[in-house]
Order: C-alpha cells, then sequence, then structure tokens
C-alpha cells in the first residue's frame, strides 16, 4: 500500500445554520480543503453522514453533492456507520488512496440537523440504537449513556463532579476555538445546576444538535510533498471495530470494546504506544463518554477516568490533551461530519495552527470517533512529517 497524507483542511463555524442547506455546507467546507491543498481537481470523494433522510428528507447524496461541487462525474460515495460516519469516510478514503485508485481524493461530513424538532431530531439519532429492544422500550442515547454513568459509579467511585469536569475543561477549550457552536466556558456549579435530562446526566453533560460540516483532502505521501510546503501530515495508524448494538448485550456497560480493539489496530499498525501520543480527539457525546473512551484507549488505568479532567492530565498543557477542539461538548456534533472534524483539529495542531490552543510540541495525535453506544468505533493516528 502506499503511504497516505493529509494536505488539505477544511471546516466552518458550526451551530444552527438556519440559513444554509446540507449542500451548501458541505460545499463551503470542500472548497477550503481543496483551496488548503493548492490542488485544482479532485479524482473521488467520500462523503460521511447519518441519516440526511430523516434529517432533510435527502438520499443520494453522493450524487448532488458531486454535482453541487461542481466535480461530476467523478466517483462518489456517501458512507453511514452512525455517529462514526465521518471517521469511516476517513478510513475509505484513506484505503482509495493506500490502493492506489486515486491520488487526490476529498473526504467530508456534513449533517444538517436543525430542520426538524426536537423529537424528530432524537428519533433520527435514536435510529442509532437497537430498534427492536431499546427504541421500542423508548430508550434514548441520554438514557443509555446515563446507565453507563451510574454504573461507572457504582462499580469505580467515579463523581457526578468528575462528570462535570470533563465538560468544564471540554468548554474552557472550546472557548479558544473560534468554530465551537459554544465557545463559552461553565463551571462545575453550572454543570450540576443544570437542567436534568436522563439521571445523572443533566444538559451540559450533553452534546448539542448542530449544523456542520468538516472535510480533508488526501493523496499518496510522495505526492504531497511536492503539492505543498506546509507541513505534511501523514496517516500512520487506521483502527476499526464494532460491539453489539445494545448496550444490554454487553458484558461489562462501562467498558468500550470497539473502542479498544480499534484503538489497539490503529497502535499496532502506526507502531505506537499510548504514551506516544501528544493529544487526542476523542467522542464525547456525554461526559461519561470521554471518561470510558480515555480508559479504552489506555492513556489512563480502567476505572481511573473520572479523575483525568479533574486532576488536569486531559486539559491543555497536561500530560496527554484531549478534545483540545472543545470536543463534541463545545464544538458541537453534526454527527456525520464529527469524526472528519477531528481530523481537521489534529492536523490544524500537527502544523502549529491551532492558535491559543496548540499543544505545544505536538507531533503525534489520536482521533477516535464512535456511532451509537459504542457499537462502532474509528480510531486515526497521524503523525508530522
Amino acid at each position: 500500500m502506499r503511504d497516505v497524507a493529509v494536505i488539505g483542511i477544511g471546516m466552518t463555524k458550526w451551530g444552527e445554520l438556519w440559513d444554509k442547506a446540507l449542500r451548501d455546507i458541505f460545499v463551503e467546507t470542500a472548497l477550503l480543503a481543496i483551496d488548503d491543498a493548492g490542488v485544482d481537481h479532485i479524482d473521488s470523494m467520500y462523503v460521511g453522514c447519518m441519516t440526511s433522510a430523516l434529517f432533510v428528507g435527502q438520499e443520494h447524496l453522493a450524487s448532488q453533492l458531486a454535482d453541487y461541487l461542481g466535480m461530476g462525474p467523478i466517483p462518489a460515495a456517501r458512507v453511514e456507520s452512525a455517529c462514526a460516519s465521518g471517521g469511516l469516510a476517513v478510513k475509505q478514503g484513506f484505503l482509495e488512496v493506500a490502493a492506489g485508485f486515486s491520488d487526490i481524493v476529498l473526504v467530508s461530513g456534513v449533517e444538517k440537523m436543525t430542520d426538524v424538532g426536537g423529537d424528530q431530531a432524537t428519533y433520527a439519532l435514536s435510529t442509532a440504537a437497537d430498534q427492536e429492544y431499546e427504541g421500542f422500550h423508548g430508550v434514548t442515547f441520554p438514557g443509555l449513556y446515563a446507565m453507563m454513568a451510574r454504573a461507572h459509579m457504582h462499580t469505580y467511585g467515579t463523581t457526578r463532579e468528575q462528570l462535570a469536569h470533563v465538560a468544564v475543561k471540554n468548554h474552557r477549550h472550546g472557548a479558544l476555538n473560534p468554530l465551537a457552536q459554544y465557545p463559552f466556558e461553565v463551571t462545575v456549579e453550572g454543570v450540576l445546576s443544570s437542567v436534568m435530562v436522563a439521571d445523572p446526566l443533566r444538559i451540559l453533560d450533553c452534546s448539542p444538535i448542530t449544523d456542520g460540516a468538516a472535510a480533508v483532502i488526501l493523496c499518496p505521501l510522495d505526492m504531497a510533498k511536492t503539492l505543498t510546503d506546509k507541513p505534511v501530515v501523514k496517516i500512520t495508524g487506521v483502527g476499526h471495530a464494532t460491539d453489539t448494538i445494545a448496550l444490554h448485550s454487553r458484558d461489562d456497560v462501562t467498558t468500550l470494546n470497539a473502542t479498544a480493539k480499534a484503538g489497539e489496530a490503529a497502535y499496532q499498525m502506526a507502531g505506537k504506544k499510548p504514551e506516544d501520543i501528544d493529544l487526542a480527539e476523542v467522542h464525547d457525546c456525554f461526559t461519561i463518554a470521554e471518561i470510558c473512551v480515555i480508559e479504552a484507549l489506555g492513556f489512563i488505568e480502567k476505572g481511573k477516568g473520572g479523575t483525568a479532567a479533574e486532576s488536569g492530565l486531559t486539559a491543555l498543557g497536561g500530560k496527554i490533551p484531549v478534545n483540545a477542539s472543545g470536543g463534541l461538548k463545545a464544538k458541537g456534533h453534526p454527527v456525520g461530519a464529527t469524526g472528519v472534524a477531528q481530523v481537521v483539529e489534529i492536523v490544524k495542531q500537527l502544523r502549529g495552527e491551532a492558535d491559543k490552543r496548540q499543544v505545544e510540541g505536538a507531533r503525534v495525535g489520536l482521533t477516535q470517533n464512535m456511532g451509537g453506544s459504542g457499537g462502532s468505533t474509528l480510531v486515526h493516528i497521524l503523525e508530522v512529517q
């Protein structure tokens, strides 16, 4: 296989983008990535999108978006793995370049979530759970992650305050990110007094409903060195795994097996260990998710994830900064776009372009993007050359 590099990134401010259609959001970010890469064409493209049919009533995105980008008749495909759709699109683009099918590949993720009401958005998201068991009985994702949080608290002594510290940290980071949906800080007291959603999770433990897109341009590493004067970032590790879609089918609801397996595969491919990672962007759809993810990836001992944000270990300036972008919690979570946006952030950091949230000396970064309550996970490791 050929080595693969990221040579272009694009992202606009996320939020409630009432005056823009899904196709507009996609095209804006795709053009930014193309311009950043300095290329005049793309050979193919992949788009991560969870459920455009339920959010905006549109399927067949591959044809529509290639057309509106003005790149038809290139081969294009939309991929789906619930909230891990963006991460899966990155993997597919990586394989396309590595296998030699295409030289210059656009990978994008996009979701337009605010064109429907809250109940419709909740239903659309719930389709990533087991519909015949979890959905049929009325369980939604706040409820599923609340059960994970209760189990973690009972088993390992994780406190309600420690969950709040994850939100406080990520909002502190997000306040430094001009593209974040919620670029403001919160306090532990503010999190603990916010509206209850599913005990013990409150509204400030939950990622928001978001409109947004992100895009990257991939090409062979040897070509990248001739196309750009910017630091070249190579994708050195890719991991992909699944677990049971239903929470009740797992032996331990506090353990994200798919994340652990995907992480192991990415570490092995990259020749790295958890201690080699300088920073990570992980899937903090709820505060408990970040705690479970950093344990599964080996950044902290099992059961000790609750202390990480509280102690400053995962904050900017800490041993392993996690979600310097603000994460899903503050940056936003347009579900199909999240995995691609994580790569955008890591590339910015490795290039030294992250401004006030820059992780000093960052050379190796990791992204972890998962679907549902952890039923699918993609992990990517990136290194500056």
